[in-house]
Protein backbone atom coordinates (compact mmCIF):
# COMPACT_ATOMS: atom_id res chain seq x y z
CA UNK A 1 0.00 0.00 0.00
CA UNK A 2 1.17 3.40 -0.64
CA UNK A 3 1.81 5.94 1.94
CA UNK A 4 -0.53 9.39 1.32
CA UNK A 5 0.38 12.03 3.16
CA UNK A 6 -1.20 15.22 2.88
CA UNK A 7 -0.11 17.29 5.75
CA UNK A 8 2.32 20.07 4.55
CA UNK A 9 5.73 20.41 4.85
CA UNK A 10 6.02 16.62 5.91
CA UNK A 11 9.45 15.55 3.67
CA UNK A 12 10.63 13.05 5.75
CA UNK A 13 13.74 11.57 5.71
CA UNK A 14 15.22 9.18 7.24
CA UNK A 15 14.79 6.83 10.67
CA UNK A 16 17.63 7.48 13.22
CA UNK A 17 20.46 4.93 13.25
CA UNK A 18 20.63 2.61 16.60
CA UNK A 19 24.38 2.38 16.44
CA UNK A 20 26.63 5.29 14.77
CA UNK A 21 28.32 5.30 11.14
CA UNK A 22 30.86 7.46 9.85
CA UNK A 23 29.35 9.22 7.92
CA UNK A 24 26.81 10.25 10.19
CA UNK A 25 29.88 11.39 12.80
CA UNK A 26 31.45 13.25 8.95
CA UNK A 27 28.09 15.30 8.99
CA UNK A 28 28.10 16.30 12.20
CA UNK A 29 31.41 17.41 12.44
CA UNK A 30 31.13 19.75 9.44
CA UNK A 31 28.44 21.33 11.14
CA UNK A 32 30.26 21.43 13.55
CA UNK A 33 28.49 19.34 16.39
CA UNK A 34 32.21 17.68 17.58
CA UNK A 35 31.25 15.10 20.16
CA UNK A 36 27.32 13.94 21.34
CA UNK A 37 24.57 13.44 19.35
CA UNK A 38 23.32 15.06 16.71
CA UNK A 39 19.67 15.79 15.90
CA UNK A 40 18.38 16.13 12.48
CA UNK A 41 14.78 17.51 10.86
CA UNK A 42 12.21 15.61 9.95
CA UNK A 43 12.01 17.83 7.31
CA UNK A 44 15.59 17.27 5.97
CA UNK A 45 15.82 20.84 4.76
CA UNK A 46 17.91 22.40 8.31
CA UNK A 47 21.16 21.76 9.34
CA UNK A 48 22.09 19.32 12.00
CA UNK A 49 21.89 20.42 15.72
CA UNK A 50 23.30 19.81 18.89
CA UNK A 51 21.52 19.13 22.03
CA UNK A 52 21.46 22.56 23.38
CA UNK A 53 19.97 23.63 19.59
CA UNK A 54 17.41 20.93 19.56
CA UNK A 55 16.25 22.06 23.33
CA UNK A 56 16.19 26.10 23.02
CA UNK A 57 15.11 25.74 19.65
CA UNK A 58 12.58 23.44 20.06
CA UNK A 59 11.70 23.51 16.25
CA UNK A 60 14.01 23.28 13.36
CA UNK A 61 14.41 26.04 10.96
CA UNK A 62 12.59 24.22 8.53
CA UNK A 63 9.71 23.76 10.40
CA UNK A 64 10.71 20.23 11.16
CA UNK A 65 10.99 18.38 14.35
CA UNK A 66 14.20 17.32 15.93
CA UNK A 67 15.01 13.56 15.71
CA UNK A 68 18.53 12.14 17.25
CA UNK A 69 20.66 10.57 14.90
CA UNK A 70 21.86 7.33 16.79
CA UNK A 71 19.76 5.82 19.48
CA UNK A 72 22.00 3.85 21.84
CA UNK A 73 20.18 0.33 22.58
CA UNK A 74 20.49 -0.51 26.67
CA UNK A 75 22.72 -3.50 27.60
CA UNK A 76 21.41 -6.63 28.40
CA UNK A 77 22.53 -6.23 31.85
CA UNK A 78 20.35 -3.37 32.10
CA UNK A 79 17.53 -5.64 32.01
CA UNK A 80 18.92 -8.43 33.68
CA UNK A 81 19.29 -5.91 37.06
CA UNK A 82 16.17 -3.85 36.74
CA UNK A 83 13.48 -5.72 38.70
CA UNK A 84 16.04 -4.37 41.77
CA UNK A 85 16.29 -0.52 40.67
CA UNK A 86 14.08 2.02 41.82
CA UNK A 87 12.39 4.35 39.69
CA UNK A 88 14.77 7.43 39.93
CA UNK A 89 17.47 4.34 39.22
CA UNK A 90 16.05 3.10 36.19
CA UNK A 91 15.29 6.23 34.45
CA UNK A 92 18.84 7.83 34.48
CA UNK A 93 20.12 4.81 33.02
CA UNK A 94 17.62 5.14 30.10
CA UNK A 95 18.28 9.09 30.27
CA UNK A 96 22.20 8.47 29.73
CA UNK A 97 21.55 6.58 26.60
CA UNK A 98 19.83 9.55 25.36
CA UNK A 99 21.77 12.26 26.85
CA UNK A 100 24.53 10.77 28.28
CA UNK A 101 27.29 11.84 25.36
CA UNK A 102 25.61 15.81 26.05
CA UNK A 103 24.78 16.17 29.76
CA UNK A 104 27.50 15.82 32.19
CA UNK A 105 26.96 12.49 34.27
CA UNK A 106 26.59 14.46 37.66
CA UNK A 107 24.14 17.14 36.13
CA UNK A 108 22.09 14.76 34.51
CA UNK A 109 21.31 12.33 37.29
CA UNK A 110 20.63 15.53 39.28
CA UNK A 111 18.02 16.35 36.43
CA UNK A 112 16.43 13.06 36.81
CA UNK A 113 16.81 12.31 40.49
CA UNK A 114 14.62 15.40 41.31
CA UNK A 115 12.21 15.14 38.16
CA UNK A 116 10.85 11.89 39.37
CA UNK A 117 10.13 13.07 43.28
CA UNK A 118 6.81 10.96 42.64
CA UNK A 119 5.80 7.80 41.85
CA UNK A 120 4.42 6.24 38.59
CA UNK A 121 2.94 2.83 40.02
CA UNK A 122 1.53 -0.02 38.04
CA UNK A 123 -2.05 -0.97 39.46
CA UNK A 124 -4.08 -3.79 38.82
CA UNK A 125 -7.33 -3.66 37.59
CA UNK A 126 -9.09 -6.56 36.79
CA UNK A 127 -6.86 -10.01 35.57
CA UNK A 128 -4.41 -9.64 33.07
CA UNK A 129 -5.20 -5.55 32.53
CA UNK A 130 -3.00 -2.88 34.57
CA UNK A 131 -2.91 0.42 34.72
CA UNK A 132 0.04 2.89 34.93
CA UNK A 133 -0.42 5.80 37.17
CA UNK A 134 1.18 8.75 35.88
CA UNK A 135 -0.85 11.33 38.18
CA UNK A 136 0.75 11.37 41.55
CA UNK A 137 3.05 14.39 40.20
CA UNK A 138 2.40 18.05 40.93
CA UNK A 139 -0.03 19.08 38.71
CA UNK A 140 -1.80 15.07 38.71
CA UNK A 141 -0.84 14.11 34.91
CA UNK A 142 1.65 12.18 33.28
CA UNK A 143 3.08 15.24 31.81
CA UNK A 144 4.68 16.43 34.73
CA UNK A 145 7.42 13.89 33.87
CA UNK A 146 8.11 15.71 30.79
CA UNK A 147 8.05 19.03 31.84
CA UNK A 148 9.94 18.90 34.85
CA UNK A 149 12.42 17.48 33.45
CA UNK A 150 12.81 20.10 30.44
CA UNK A 151 12.31 23.11 33.25
CA UNK A 152 15.98 21.26 34.62
CA UNK A 153 17.30 20.36 31.16
CA UNK A 154 16.67 24.12 29.73
CA UNK A 155 18.35 25.72 33.09
CA UNK A 156 21.68 24.09 31.92
CA UNK A 157 21.80 24.98 28.56
CA UNK A 158 20.75 28.51 28.96
CA UNK A 159 22.69 31.55 28.20
CA UNK A 160 21.80 33.17 31.20
CA UNK A 161 22.94 30.21 33.78
CA UNK A 162 25.85 31.26 36.49
CA UNK A 163 28.61 29.50 34.51
CA UNK A 164 27.67 31.55 31.34
CA UNK A 165 27.18 34.98 33.00
CA UNK A 166 23.63 34.83 34.28
CA UNK A 167 21.89 34.86 37.21
CA UNK A 168 19.03 32.09 37.29
CA UNK A 169 18.72 30.06 39.48
CA UNK A 170 19.06 26.21 39.47
CA UNK A 171 16.18 23.91 39.91
CA UNK A 172 17.78 20.73 42.54
CA UNK A 173 20.84 23.11 42.13
CA UNK A 174 22.74 21.69 38.90
CA UNK A 175 25.90 22.69 38.13
CA UNK A 176 25.05 25.05 34.56
CA UNK A 177 26.92 23.20 31.25
CA UNK A 178 29.12 25.47 28.89
CA UNK A 179 26.54 26.26 26.22
CA UNK A 180 27.77 26.36 22.09
CA UNK A 181 27.03 30.14 21.16
CA UNK A 182 27.88 29.49 17.48
CA UNK A 183 24.10 27.63 17.57
CA UNK A 184 21.92 29.95 19.89
CA UNK A 185 23.60 33.09 20.22
CA UNK A 186 23.25 35.35 23.11
CA UNK A 187 20.51 36.53 25.16
CA UNK A 188 19.60 37.01 28.75
CA UNK A 189 16.74 35.04 29.37
CA UNK A 190 14.31 32.61 27.20
CA UNK A 191 10.65 32.65 26.65
CA UNK A 192 8.58 29.13 26.89
CA UNK A 193 5.54 28.96 24.49
CA UNK A 194 3.42 26.14 24.99
CA UNK A 195 0.25 25.17 23.51
CA UNK A 196 -2.11 23.12 25.59
CA UNK A 197 -5.61 21.07 25.18
CA UNK A 198 -5.53 20.49 28.79
CA UNK A 199 -2.49 19.27 31.37
CA UNK A 200 0.30 20.33 29.48
CA UNK A 201 -0.41 23.76 30.54
CA UNK A 202 -0.13 23.10 34.00
CA UNK A 203 2.41 20.70 33.70
CA UNK A 204 5.12 23.20 31.96
CA UNK A 205 3.48 26.35 34.10
CA UNK A 206 4.02 24.35 37.39
CA UNK A 207 7.47 23.30 35.95
CA UNK A 208 8.84 26.23 35.32
CA UNK A 209 7.10 28.62 37.86
CA UNK A 210 9.34 31.08 39.22
CA UNK A 211 12.82 29.48 37.42
CA UNK A 212 14.61 33.01 36.98
CA UNK A 213 15.41 33.59 33.26
CA UNK A 214 12.47 31.92 31.92
CA UNK A 215 8.98 33.00 31.31
CA UNK A 216 6.41 30.61 30.19
CA UNK A 217 3.60 31.90 28.01
CA UNK A 218 0.51 29.11 27.81
CA UNK A 219 -1.93 29.17 24.94
CA UNK A 220 -5.29 27.39 25.76
CA UNK A 221 -8.69 27.14 23.06
CA UNK A 222 -11.39 29.29 25.79
CA UNK A 223 -13.95 27.17 26.98
CA UNK A 224 -12.16 23.92 26.18
CA UNK A 225 -10.53 22.88 28.67
CA UNK A 226 -11.81 21.54 32.23
CA UNK A 227 -12.22 24.48 34.78
CA UNK A 228 -9.97 22.50 37.17
CA UNK A 229 -7.25 22.23 34.52
CA UNK A 230 -7.62 25.73 33.75
CA UNK A 231 -6.99 27.02 37.19
CA UNK A 232 -3.76 25.27 37.39
CA UNK A 233 -2.62 27.62 34.92
CA UNK A 234 -4.01 30.67 34.86
CA UNK A 235 -3.65 31.51 39.14
CA UNK A 236 0.19 31.16 38.98
CA UNK A 237 1.14 34.78 38.00
CA UNK A 238 4.92 35.03 38.44
CA UNK A 239 6.66 34.01 35.17
CA UNK A 240 3.65 32.54 34.00
CA UNK A 241 1.45 34.41 31.03
CA UNK A 242 -1.80 32.50 30.39
CA UNK A 243 -3.35 33.40 27.12
CA UNK A 244 -7.21 32.38 26.30
CA UNK A 245 -7.57 31.66 22.40
CA UNK A 246 -10.63 32.05 20.42
CA UNK A 247 -10.53 28.67 18.79
CA UNK A 248 -9.30 25.11 18.96
CA UNK A 249 -6.26 23.33 20.23
CA UNK A 250 -4.56 23.34 16.59
CA UNK A 251 -5.32 26.84 16.47
CA UNK A 252 -3.09 27.41 19.66
CA UNK A 253 -0.63 25.01 18.20
CA UNK A 254 -0.74 26.80 14.92
CA UNK A 255 0.26 30.26 16.68
CA UNK A 256 3.15 28.69 18.43
CA UNK A 257 4.48 27.17 15.21
CA UNK A 258 4.31 29.99 13.10
CA UNK A 259 5.87 32.44 16.11
CA UNK A 260 9.19 30.15 15.87
CA UNK A 261 9.27 30.87 11.97
CA UNK A 262 8.92 34.43 12.62
CA UNK A 263 12.36 36.06 12.31
CA UNK A 264 10.79 39.78 13.42
CA UNK A 265 9.83 37.68 16.64
CA UNK A 266 13.12 35.55 16.93
CA UNK A 267 15.31 38.69 16.52
CA UNK A 268 13.32 40.37 19.45
CA UNK A 269 13.22 37.53 21.92
CA UNK A 270 14.20 33.83 22.42
CA UNK A 271 11.93 31.40 21.87
CA UNK A 272 11.56 28.07 22.73
CA UNK A 273 8.87 25.52 23.49
CA UNK A 274 7.55 23.11 25.72
CA UNK A 275 5.37 20.82 23.98
CA UNK A 276 5.88 17.48 22.73
CA UNK A 277 7.92 19.12 19.72
CA UNK A 278 10.69 19.40 21.70
CA UNK A 279 13.04 16.74 22.86
CA UNK A 280 13.55 17.69 26.02
CA UNK A 281 10.04 17.26 26.77
CA UNK A 282 8.63 13.79 24.91
CA UNK A 283 12.08 11.41 25.16
CA UNK A 284 11.91 11.53 29.28
CA UNK A 285 8.47 10.20 29.29
CA UNK A 286 10.09 6.83 27.86
CA UNK A 287 10.91 6.70 31.48
CA UNK A 288 7.57 5.49 32.41
CA UNK A 289 7.62 2.84 29.95
CA UNK A 290 10.97 1.08 31.31
CA UNK A 291 9.77 1.15 35.08
CA UNK A 292 6.15 -0.26 33.89
CA UNK A 293 8.52 -3.00 32.67
CA UNK A 294 10.64 -3.09 36.04
CA UNK A 295 7.36 -3.17 38.02
CA UNK A 296 6.23 -5.94 35.75
CA UNK A 297 9.07 -8.12 36.87
CA UNK A 298 8.11 -8.03 39.84
CA UNK A 299 4.58 -8.23 40.19
CA UNK A 300 4.02 -10.99 37.56
CA UNK A 301 7.48 -12.70 37.74
CA UNK A 302 7.96 -12.20 34.24
CA UNK A 303 11.44 -12.85 33.21
CA UNK A 304 13.53 -12.58 29.87
CA UNK A 305 13.62 -15.51 27.84
CA UNK A 306 15.33 -14.30 24.59
CA UNK A 307 18.05 -12.27 23.62
CA UNK A 308 18.69 -11.94 20.46
CA UNK A 309 20.66 -9.04 18.12
CA UNK A 310 18.96 -8.49 14.58
CA UNK A 311 20.40 -6.58 11.80
CA UNK A 312 18.47 -5.11 8.65
CA UNK A 313 19.60 -2.59 5.91
CA UNK A 314 17.73 0.51 5.25
CA UNK A 315 18.14 2.75 2.57
CA UNK A 316 18.67 6.45 3.57
CA UNK A 317 18.72 9.74 1.96
CA UNK A 318 20.68 11.80 4.44
CA UNK A 319 23.72 9.64 3.09
CA UNK A 320 23.26 9.63 -0.83
CA UNK A 321 21.32 6.83 -0.88
CA UNK A 322 24.08 4.66 0.93
CA UNK A 323 22.94 1.77 2.75
CA UNK A 324 22.86 1.99 6.57
CA UNK A 325 23.00 -0.60 8.84
CA UNK A 326 19.72 -0.37 11.49
CA UNK A 327 20.45 -2.44 14.17
CA UNK A 328 17.73 -3.31 17.09
CA UNK A 329 18.07 -5.09 20.38
CA UNK A 330 15.18 -7.84 20.93
CA UNK A 331 14.10 -8.75 24.66
CA UNK A 332 10.96 -10.86 25.22
CA UNK A 333 9.34 -11.39 28.16
CA UNK A 334 7.96 -15.20 29.26
CA UNK A 335 4.26 -13.39 28.94
CA UNK A 336 4.05 -11.29 25.80
CA UNK A 337 2.97 -7.41 27.50
CA UNK A 338 0.85 -5.03 25.48
CA UNK A 339 0.80 -1.66 26.05
CA UNK A 340 -1.76 0.64 25.50
CA UNK A 341 -1.99 4.69 25.14
CA UNK A 342 -4.49 7.05 24.90
CA UNK A 343 -3.17 9.49 21.79
CA UNK A 344 -3.34 12.99 20.79
CA UNK A 345 -0.45 14.98 19.84
CA UNK A 346 1.32 11.26 19.84
CA UNK A 347 4.62 12.47 21.92
CA UNK A 348 3.59 9.62 24.98
CA UNK A 349 3.33 6.78 22.44
CA UNK A 350 6.47 8.34 20.21
CA UNK A 351 8.70 7.62 23.23
CA UNK A 352 7.67 4.33 23.74
CA UNK A 353 8.46 3.53 20.48
CA UNK A 354 12.04 5.43 20.88
CA UNK A 355 12.13 3.21 23.88
CA UNK A 356 11.83 0.06 22.12
CA UNK A 357 14.44 0.83 19.80
CA UNK A 358 16.39 0.91 23.09
CA UNK A 359 15.26 -2.73 23.89
CA UNK A 360 11.78 -2.11 25.67
CA UNK A 361 10.51 -5.51 26.10
CA UNK A 362 6.36 -4.51 24.68
CA UNK A 363 5.35 -6.71 22.05
CA UNK A 364 3.01 -4.25 20.68
CA UNK A 365 1.14 -1.26 21.08
CA UNK A 366 -2.17 0.20 20.64
CA UNK A 367 -2.70 3.72 20.32
CA UNK A 368 -6.18 4.88 21.94
CA UNK A 369 -8.05 7.84 20.05
CA UNK A 370 -11.16 9.80 20.79
CA UNK A 371 -13.30 11.21 17.84
CA UNK A 372 -10.45 12.76 16.77
CA UNK A 373 -9.10 9.63 14.75
CA UNK A 374 -6.49 10.41 12.28
CA UNK A 375 -3.84 8.25 13.02
CA UNK A 376 -6.07 6.08 13.50
CA UNK A 377 -7.73 6.15 9.86
CA UNK A 378 -4.07 6.32 8.85
CA UNK A 379 -3.56 3.02 10.28
CA UNK A 380 -6.74 1.68 8.56
CA UNK A 381 -5.79 2.89 5.10
CA UNK A 382 -2.29 4.03 4.88
CA UNK A 383 -3.38 8.03 4.23
CA UNK A 384 -3.00 10.43 6.59
CA UNK A 385 -5.24 13.51 6.27
CA UNK A 386 -4.80 16.02 9.32
CA UNK A 387 -8.13 18.17 9.46
CA UNK A 388 -9.53 20.99 12.56
CA UNK A 389 -9.99 18.77 15.79
CA UNK A 390 -13.74 18.18 17.53
CA UNK A 391 -14.95 18.86 20.99
CA UNK A 392 -14.56 15.59 23.15
CA UNK A 393 -15.05 14.78 27.07
CA UNK A 394 -11.31 13.19 26.48
CA UNK A 395 -10.29 17.47 25.87
CA UNK A 396 -6.30 16.74 26.00
CA UNK A 397 -6.71 14.28 22.65
CA UNK A 398 -8.45 16.79 21.27
CA UNK A 399 -5.66 16.79 18.10
CA UNK A 400 -7.02 16.73 14.39
CA UNK A 401 -3.01 17.35 13.30
CA UNK A 402 -0.93 15.72 15.90
CA UNK A 403 2.59 17.08 15.76
CA UNK A 404 4.44 13.68 16.49
CA UNK A 405 3.01 11.54 13.38
CA UNK A 406 5.73 13.18 11.60
CA UNK A 407 8.58 11.51 14.23
CA UNK A 408 6.67 8.13 14.20
CA UNK A 409 6.18 8.15 10.29
CA UNK A 410 10.59 9.04 10.02
CA UNK A 411 11.16 6.54 13.05
CA UNK A 412 9.54 3.93 10.84
CA UNK A 413 11.29 5.02 7.45
CA UNK A 414 7.92 6.07 6.33
CA UNK A 415 6.67 2.51 6.18
CA UNK A 416 2.76 2.28 6.95
CA UNK A 417 3.97 -1.66 7.23
CA UNK A 418 6.50 -1.40 9.72
CA UNK A 419 3.95 1.14 11.97
CA UNK A 420 0.68 -1.17 11.89
CA UNK A 421 3.15 -4.15 13.03
CA UNK A 422 4.01 -2.27 16.02
CA UNK A 423 1.32 0.11 16.62
CA UNK A 424 -2.93 -0.94 16.40
CA UNK A 425 -5.20 1.86 17.31
CA UNK A 426 -8.82 2.11 18.05
CA UNK A 427 -11.33 4.89 18.40
CA UNK A 428 -13.71 6.12 20.88
CA UNK A 429 -17.30 8.44 21.08
CA UNK A 430 -18.06 10.43 24.09
CA UNK A 431 -20.78 7.72 24.67
CA UNK A 432 -19.02 5.02 24.73
CA UNK A 433 -16.11 6.62 26.88
CA UNK A 434 -19.13 7.94 29.15
CA UNK A 435 -20.29 3.86 29.26
CA UNK A 436 -16.24 2.33 30.21
CA UNK A 437 -15.84 4.60 33.14
CA UNK A 438 -19.48 3.37 34.43
CA UNK A 439 -18.64 -0.12 33.58
CA UNK A 440 -15.44 -0.12 35.13
CA UNK A 441 -15.90 1.74 38.04
CA UNK A 442 -19.14 -1.29 38.59
CA UNK A 443 -17.14 -4.20 37.28
CA UNK A 444 -13.75 -3.52 39.10
CA UNK A 445 -14.28 -0.77 41.98
CA UNK A 446 -11.79 1.32 39.97
CA UNK A 447 -12.66 4.93 38.69
CA UNK A 448 -11.07 5.88 34.97
CA UNK A 449 -10.68 9.75 33.82
CA UNK A 450 -12.18 10.37 30.32
CA UNK A 451 -8.37 9.02 28.59
CA UNK A 452 -7.46 6.37 30.98
CA UNK A 453 -11.18 4.98 29.38
CA UNK A 454 -9.92 4.90 25.79
CA UNK A 455 -7.09 3.44 27.18
CA UNK A 456 -8.35 0.68 29.33
CA UNK A 457 -11.50 0.03 26.61
CA UNK A 458 -9.08 -0.28 24.00
CA UNK A 459 -6.91 -2.56 25.87
CA UNK A 460 -9.46 -4.54 27.05
CA UNK A 461 -11.23 -5.26 23.25
CA UNK A 462 -8.13 -6.05 21.73
CA UNK A 463 -5.96 -7.80 24.40
CA UNK A 464 -5.30 -11.64 23.33
CA UNK A 465 -5.01 -14.70 24.57
CA UNK A 466 -1.91 -15.17 26.52
CA UNK A 467 -0.92 -11.43 26.88
CA UNK A 468 -0.69 -9.34 29.73
CA UNK A 469 -1.53 -5.44 29.38
CA UNK A 470 -1.40 -2.32 30.34
CA UNK A 471 -2.94 1.23 29.92
CA UNK A 472 -1.83 4.70 30.60
CA UNK A 473 -3.92 6.32 33.45
CA UNK A 474 -2.82 9.79 32.48
CA UNK A 475 -4.35 12.24 34.68
CA UNK A 476 -6.42 11.89 38.30
CA UNK A 477 -10.19 11.99 37.38
CA UNK A 478 -10.22 14.50 39.82
CA UNK A 479 -9.25 16.80 37.31
CA UNK A 480 -12.55 16.51 35.16
CA UNK A 481 -14.73 16.36 38.44
CA UNK A 482 -17.92 17.75 36.65
CA UNK A 483 -17.70 15.41 33.73
CA UNK A 484 -16.95 12.18 36.04
CA UNK A 485 -19.13 12.70 38.77
CA UNK A 486 -22.02 13.36 35.84
CA UNK A 487 -21.35 9.90 34.45
CA UNK A 488 -20.63 8.15 37.33
CA UNK A 489 -23.20 9.76 39.89
CA UNK A 490 -21.07 9.71 42.46
CA UNK A 491 -18.97 12.39 44.18
CA UNK A 492 -15.01 12.54 43.61
CA UNK A 493 -13.23 13.60 46.12
CA UNK A 494 -10.62 16.51 45.41
CA UNK A 495 -6.81 16.20 46.13
CA UNK A 496 -5.43 18.90 48.20
CA UNK A 497 -2.63 19.58 45.61
CA UNK A 498 -5.86 20.07 43.41
CA UNK A 499 -7.79 22.22 45.66
CA UNK A 500 -4.87 24.17 46.45
CA UNK A 501 -5.22 25.64 42.72
CA UNK A 502 -8.37 26.54 42.65
CA UNK A 503 -8.37 29.18 45.77
CA UNK A 504 -6.32 31.06 42.95
CA UNK A 505 -7.84 34.10 41.10
CA UNK A 506 -8.05 33.53 37.12
CA UNK A 507 -5.30 35.59 35.42
CA UNK A 508 -5.64 35.50 31.16
CA UNK A 509 -4.74 37.28 28.19
CA UNK A 510 -7.84 37.42 25.65
CA UNK A 511 -6.41 36.66 22.10
CA UNK A 512 -7.58 35.91 19.07
CA UNK A 513 -6.26 32.83 16.63
CA UNK A 514 -4.98 35.63 14.30
CA UNK A 515 -0.91 35.15 14.18
CA UNK A 516 -0.80 39.31 13.77
CA UNK A 517 -2.56 39.67 16.54
CA UNK A 518 -0.37 37.42 18.63
CA UNK A 519 2.72 38.54 17.05
CA UNK A 520 1.97 42.30 18.19
CA UNK A 521 1.54 41.15 21.98
CA UNK A 522 4.52 39.16 21.80
CA UNK A 523 6.55 42.07 20.47
CA UNK A 524 5.11 44.26 23.17
CA UNK A 525 6.67 42.48 25.75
Amino acid sequence: MDNKITQSANVVTPFPRVIGSAACIANAEQEGQGDGVAYYSTNGKAPLATLEKAVVKGLAEDKGLYMPERINPLPKEFFDEMSQMTFQEVAYRVADRFFGEDIPAEDLKRIVYDTLSFDCPLVKVEENIYSLELFHGPTLAFKDVGARFMARMLQILLPASPRNGGGAELVGNQSPSPLRERDLGRGSSVNVLVATSGDTGSAVANGFLGVEGIHVYVLYPKGKVSPIQECQFTTLGQNITAIEVDGVFDDCQALVKSAFMDAELNAHMQLTSANSINVARFLPQSFYYFWAVAQFMKVESLKFKVESYASGESETGRNQGAAQKLSTLNFELSTPLVCCVPSGNFGNICSALFGKRMGLPISRFIAANNANDVFYEYLQTGEYHPRPSVQTLANAMDVGAPSNFARIYDLYGRSHEAISKDISGATYTDEQIAETIRQCLKDTGYLLDPHGACGYRALKENLRPGEVGFFLETAHPAKFKDTVERITGQPVAIPDKLAAFMKGQKQSVSMTKNFADFKAYLLAQ
